[in-house]
């Protein structure tokens, strides 16, 4: 790798990050409210539970991603979430822009979430390894 490919995982990391961030801490707690959230998760047969947890997980994901904070692990779990978000949608087809939003923005989210899982964390990353106590892969 040169010296200017690290910043690529970087980019992606971070954009990726801003997006989980901004999905669910903006969109499913201020536009959709967290009720409506817990609504639309029951309606699909899901607990209300999966609904905080998806909340919590794209929020602290988020801000994981955006420092560069157990990269591999945190990708993981949000590829996961974003593939909950395809399943969600298969139903109303491929385009986003149908009513009830289509599969293509979270099946790209989910694929673009598992290249970061494959990446790393790139380059201009929080180092928590250097403090005692953190696992290696934090």
């Amino acid at each position: 790798m040169n010296r200017y490919e690290v910043f690529g995982p970087t980019v992606l990391r971070v954009t990726l990050g801003i997006i989980f961030l901004a999905h669910s801490a903006y969109l499913k707690v201020v536009v959709f409210t967290v009720p409506g959230t817990v609504g639309f998760f029951e309606s699909l047969g899901l607990p209300a539970i999966a609904a905080y947890g998806t909340i919590a997980a794209e929020v602290l994901g988020g801000v994981m991603l955006i420092l560069g904070i157990a990269i591999r692990p945190v990708a993981a779990v949000l590829t996961i979430v974003a593939l909950g978000a395809t399943w969600a949608h298969l139903g109303v087809g491929w385009l986003f822009t149908n009513e009830g939003g289509g599969y293509e923005y979270p099946l790209f989210l989910a694929i673009a979430t598992f290249v970061q899982f494959l990446l790393g964390p790139g380059a201009l990353r929080v180092n928590l390894q250097r403090y005692r106590g953190v696992p290696a892969w934090a």
